[in-house]
């Protein structure tokens, strides 16, 4: 049995130096906790046991009922920690600090929870502050924190912990540059979203942008499908086309000045307008004003110029 520890080790080590990226992402995981304010974030509040990881395998353990939001958007870890008022009983926080795959997943898991009607706060690239909870992203960090206990803490508590914990994130560069995309007139703020797979339900339109437009005081809604290429944008176009035509639905396809526009109508969603630029498409579906909607499809396509 000795003999065959001393063949199993020396197999082992070198399993782990072929392999640092397992060594590499250990320790990330593991920075992880630092980033998560300890001791007291401000006067009074402390924090209670230790904080908690959770990986890709592990976090169906935090949350259970949805976890499968977050692995589209490449999610890699979690560190969470408990925070009480020492004075206050009943007043407690939680905070949960995922790292996703990128900036634009990081933004995209926040817009999956942000509504438009809340206000916004100071901290991250983007930050909204309800009587209960403070969401914000930062680099490819997204951070929720909220109140878990009996009373509802004051809304200064989470602004003071959301920008002690951004101050140990790196600082990113502010908003994902995608979201020039859709940078225009007539969009209805706090309404984009990124969508990491199966845009609108299609599984050829692999990931983009939506955004609710209301240019002439009716909403409908705009979307951008970024490809890997401009031949990948105009096979996906190809294959939206075949899947409208294969449901019988009316299709007009307008040729002019170097454009293509498709026209028709979309069996989930009505009236539609798609085109290709570049390595997108770009439109609106659900359309009431099809003139009304056309000035925003310019200026989208004028974003996609400007973001080869």
């Amino acid at each position: 049995m000795k003999r065959l520890h001393l063949l199993i080790l020396p197999v082992l080590g070198w399993m782990l130096l072929a392999s640092p990226g397992l060594h590499a992402a250990g320790a990330e995981n593991g920075a992880m906790l630092s980033l998560l304010p300890a001791g007291r974030f401000a006067e009074r509040w402390v924090m209670e046991e230790k904080p908690a990881l959770f990986t890709v395998d592990t976090l169906f353990d935090h949350i259970d009922g949805e976890a499968e939001l977050y692995f589209p958007y490449g999610f890699e870890a979690l560190a969470t920690a408990r925070y009480s008022h020492q004075d206050e009983a009943g007043q407690e926080i939680a905070a949960d600090v995922y790292r996703m795959g990128s900036p634009l997943d990081a933004f995209g898991i926040w817009s999956n929870y942000r509504k438009a009607e809340t206000p916004g706060c100071d901290a991250g690239a983007d930050c909204v502050l309800s009587a209960s909870q403070m969401l914000f992203y930062q680099d490819r960090y997204f951070v929720r924190v909220q109140s878990i206990g009996t009373q509802v803490p004051a809304p200064d508590v989470f602004v003071v912990y959301g920008r002690a914990l951004s101050r140990n994130l790196p600082i990113g560069k502010g908003r994902p540059g995608e979201l020039e995309l859709l940078r225009v007139r007539g969009i209805v703020p706090g309404t984009q979203r990124y969508v990491p797979q199966s845009l609108l339900g299609y599984p050829f339109f692999r990931r983009g942008l939506t955004a609710e437009a209301a240019p002439g005081g009716e909403r409908t809604q705009v979307f951008v499908v970024i490809g890997e290429s401009a031949a990948a944008a105009r096979k996906a176009f190809d294959q939206y086309l075949a899947s409208l035509r294969e449901a019988g639905r009316d299709v007009r396809i307008s040729h002019a000045g170097g454009r293509v526009t498709l026209e028709g109508s979309d069996p989930l969603y009505g009236k539609v307008i798609v085109e290709p630029s570049g390595r997108y498409l770009i439109g609106a579906i659900r359309l009431q004003d099809a003139a009304a909607i056309r000035p925003v499809i310019e200026e989208m396509r004028a974003r996609t110029r400007e973001r080869p």
